[in-house]
C-alpha cells in the first residue's frame, strides 16, 4: 500500500507552478503610465481570471478527493500525472485566447484543453474509486458525475460554437466555472460519517 503524501505534495507544486506561469503572462504595458495603458490588457486579464478560477476549482476538488482516499497505487499515480499534464496546458491556451481577444481558434483550443482536463479528472476519480472500492465513501460521494457530464457537453458545444460566435463559447466556459465554483460538499459529508 502506497501512501498518498508524495502525490499530494507533487500535485500541489504543479498547481502552484501553473498559476505562476499564468500570472507571468500578465506583462506590464510599456506604452504609458495612466490607466488607458491597461485597456489593451483587458482580454489577457479576463482570460487569466477565468483560468485562475478553473485551476482553483481543480485544486479544490483534487484536494477533497485525495483527502477521502486512504492510499494510492501505480494506476492512480499515472492517472494523476495525466491530469497534471492537461492542467499544465491551461497557461498556453489562456495566453493564446487572451492575446488574440477571444477569437475562434484560440477559443476552440481552450475548450479542447478543458475537455481533456475533464476526462483526465474523470480517469483519476475512477482510478481512486476502483482502488478504494465501489462501496467506499469516496464512491458514494462522487456519485454519477452529472456535473462532469454537463461540463463536457458545454465544452464540446463551445468548441463548435467558437467557429460561429466565440463570445457564446466564452459564456459557456464561464457557465461551467460557475457550476463548479460552489464547492461540492459530498466528499466532506462522507468523510464526516467515517
Amino acid at each position: 500500500m502506497m501512501h498518498k503524501g508524495r502525490l499530494e505534495a507533487f500535485s500541489d507544486g504543479v498547481f502552484a507552478i501553473i498559476i505562476t506561469i499564468m500570472v507571468l503572462e500578465l506583462k506590464v504595458p510599456h506604452g504609458g503610465n495612466d490607466l488607458r495603458a491597461l485597456i489593451p490588457m483587458i482580454p489577457v486579464f479576463i482570460s487569466y481570471v477565468l483560468s485562475f478560477v478553473y485551476v482553483g476549482i481543480y485544486w479544490n476538488n483534487h484536494h477533497h478527493m485525495m483527502q477521502a482516499a486512504k492510499s494510492v497505487n501505480g494506476r492512480i499515480l499515472w492517472s494523476n500525472l495525466y491530469l497534471l499534464f492537461w492542467l499544465s496546458l491551461i497557461p498556453f491556451a489562456t495566453a493564446w485566447m487572451g492575446e488574440n481577444h477571444f477569437s475562434q481558434w484560440p477559443m476552440a483550443l481552450y475548450g479542447f484543453v478543458m475537455v481533456m482536463n475533464a476526462f483526465a479528472y474523470s480517469i483519476l476519480s475512477n482510478s481512486l474509486i476502483k482502488h478504494e472500492g465501489k462501496n467506499s465513501n469516496l464512491s458514494k460521494a462522487i456519485g454519477k458525475g452529472t456535473k462532469g457530464m454537463i461540463s463536457v457537453a458545454c465544452y464540446l458545444t463551445a468548441i463548435v460554437l467558437s467557429m460561429v460566435n466565440p463570445w457564446i463559447s466564452f459564456g459557456l466556459y464561464v457557465l461551467v466555472a460557475v457550476i463548479w465554483f460552489i464547492p461540492d460538499s459530498r466528499i466532506e459529508k462522507s468523510m464526516a460519517q467515517d
